[in-house]
């Protein structure tokens, strides 16, 4: 992977993610210039499935003040994810069989500067297992500061 623009915390908060996928994404002009920019937002976004393709649905990407109203984009719209047709039949069966969702973790530029995105199939955690892994957090980083204290 290389350079991350943009992470969903959120995705791993309320999901144990089961199995990750790189996928690219189609995107206009204006949408690349404003993910150079930082104007990224995956936070309420979800992937779903439209006559054997995914796409990538609630995804923000801010316009630019540059960017000429007429090659604008939809801030929200929803953009076709390129994966290929076995990684699509995977996440299918897991989202209608097993009942699993299908979420964008980051968004990033490949080595050769392409958008891609990281999609994880996942499972949603209960709230227990919210507080449990809320409390392993804390342990850990109460150690570390007790290691670099010493």
């Amino acid at each position: 992977m290389g350079e991350t623009i943009a992470r969903n915390k959120k995705a791993f908060h309320d999901y144990e993610i089961l199995e990750k996928f790189e996928a690219g994404l189609v995107l206009k002009g204006s949408e690349v210039k404003a993910i150079r920019a930082g104007r990224v937002n995956l936070k309420d976004s979800f992937v779903r499935f439209v006559r054997g393709e995914a796409f990538l649905f609630n995804a923000h990407i801010g316009l630019l003040s540059t960017t000429h109203h007429y090659y604008g984009h939809e801030e929200r719209g929803n953009r076709k994810l390129l994966l290929h047709k076995r990684e699509i039949a995977k996440m299918t069966e897991a989202v209608e069989k097993e009942g699993l969702t299908v979420v964008p973790l980051e968004l990033y530029f490949s080595k050769k500067n392409i958008v891609k995105v990281q999609v994880g199939i996942a499972r949603g955690k209960k709230l227990h297992d919210k507080r449990n892994d809320l409390k392993e957090k804390d342990m850990k980083r109460d150690i570390e500061r007790a290691l670099k204290g010493e």
